[in-house]
């Protein structure tokens, strides 16, 4: 692997770092392979990354090995200049990414007690453990925004780079959209709201008096499928965490161990919570949702609404943009000039990537046309009513710079910034020490290292 491959899989590669699980198991043995500056690369931290790559499902490649260290002394190099010219990374900023790391893994294993079961340790302690790697990779990450801070590319270098790009390994593209939305959810009558509110003050005293069973009630009762199905109503949370209601998160870190809240209402609905255990910032909770009931008439008055909204953009005396600020109550799109986004955050969308009923509203929509006001759920089952805007459509085609051209720019600016910080590599590594293990001096991808630590010992 060149040392160009180093900068482009890093921030991917390091992203989901060399997690702790592996090194609860047994370890017969540990030692240092290889140094840079006063930075040391651990064999575990090479086990523990290919084990990582493994557990993904990650093609792991014969020489594995030598191209996971690589990154690794390609990534400390980046520390140590980040740590010469003080560049600024928080406590705060490290805990954040922490935080978000641990929720991803809470996910995927399905709560904090497996996690902690897993790995063998407590929550404090994967975070504590996780601190030293997340500091680096801030600070890594950090001096490369640096050293390309400023790159930018024009016109007759995109051309140049597509022209350079063999024609018969283009990619094809299926049909992508640009699409944007409006959205608004009906309101519910206020006899809706107070027939949940009664529910949920009966569901409290239930639990309360013992008759029954919090987590029965909400494997039962609750509206929230997502927490309903996979663990009745369970939720991990942390005070830091971004994204989340912040009614529902105040409610939550006001109750004791034990104590249920009264009913409230966020944005998804009305909610009872109980607070299971807490450590700190992070706890463990229980909640029941129930979501206010819409009728015919409150859904029509909402068509009604936006078919207004509707009419002011077909007569041009509203901008797409002013009527998403004003009116659109869909969060994800909001702050996106309504655009959708795909998962990855294009707002180049293929058909597989909507849902069924958009899809349909699409169907007989040209490009610059705005769809009638429509019904629909969104994934947490909240009826809401929307108007679809097809921004642009492109058919299924051979890479072209005509069609492409935002795609290919963006390529052709990564291999600039590449080269960048390539030649900032090949200045820099001389002036570090470096040490290499005899087990790995012979791998293809530790020449240049090698070569380094030549230069600096002098040998």
């Amino acid at each position: 692997m060149s040392t160009k491959k180093i900068f482009l899989l890093f921030g991917i590669c390091f992203l989901v770092g060399t997690v702790v699980f592996a090194q609860s198991a047994k370890v017969v043995a540990d030692k240092i392979i290889a140094v840079v500056g006063d930075k040391v690369i651990l064999k575990s931290d090479i086990d523990n990354t290919i084990t990582d790559m493994q557990r993904q499902g990650i093609e792991v490649p014969a020489n594995a090995r030598c191209q996971t260290l690589e990154q690794s002394m390609g990534v400390k190099a980046l520390v140590l200049q980040a740590e010469r010219d003080s560049l600024p990374v928080t406590e705060e900023e490290v805990a954040a990414d922490i935080d978000n790391q641990v929720r991803y893994f809470i996910g995927a294993y399905g709560s904090k007690e497996k996690l902690e079961e897993i790995s063998g340790k407590s929550l404090y302690q994967l975070k504590e453990d996780f601190k030293q790697g997340f500091r680096e990779r801030k600070l890594a990450a950090a001096m490369r925004n640096k050293i390309v801070d400023g790159i930018r590319i024009t016109p007759n270098e995109v051309n140049a780079y597509f022209d350079k790009l063999p024609k018969d390994s283009l990619p094809f593209y299926e049909s992508e959209l640009e699409i944007g939305q409006i959205v608004a959810f009906p309101k519910a009558s206020r006899e809706a709201e107070e027939y949940c509110i009664e529910q949920l003050t009966g569901f409290k005293q239930e639990a309360e008096s013992g008759k029954k069973d919090f987590k029965k009630l909400a494997d039962i009762y609750s509206e929230d499928e997502a927490t309903q199905k996979q663990n009745d109503g369970q939720l991990d949370l942390n005070r830091s965490q971004k994204g989340f209601d912040a009614t529902f998160m105040g409610k939550a870190f006001a109750l004791k161990e034990g104590q249920i809240s009264s009913p409230f209402k966020s944005q998804f609905g009305y909610h009872i919570i109980q607070m299971v255990s807490r450590a700190g910032d992070d706890a463990t909770v229980r909640h029941i949702l129930k979501i206010p009931q819409i009728t015919a008439a409150e859904t029509n008055a909402t068509i009604k609404k936006l078919d207004s909204v509707r009419a002011k953009l077909i007569a041009g005396t509203m901008q797409f943009g002013e009527a998403v600020s004003k009116y659109s109550e869909d969060e994800t799109s909001k702050f996106t000039g309504g655009r959708r986004t795909n998962s990855e955050g294009s707002t180049y969308i293929t058909i597989d990537q909507l849902d069924k009923d958009m899809v349909v509203m699409l169907k007989d929509l040209k490009v610059g046309e705005f769809s009638q006001p429509k019904e629909f759920v969104n994934e947490r089952k909240k009826k809401g009513v929307r108007i679809v805007y097809l921004l642009s459509k492109s058919e299924p085609h051979r890479e072209n710079i005509k069609d492409d051209y935002n795609k290919i720019a963006l390529r052709a600016l990564e291999e600039k910034k590449n080269a960048a910080l390539e030649k900032w590599f090949n200045q820099k590594v001389g002036t570090y020490y470096i040490k290499i293990d005899d087990e790995y001096k012979n791998c293809e991808e530790m020449k240049k290292w090698t070569s380094a630590a030549t230069v600096a010992t002098g040998k």
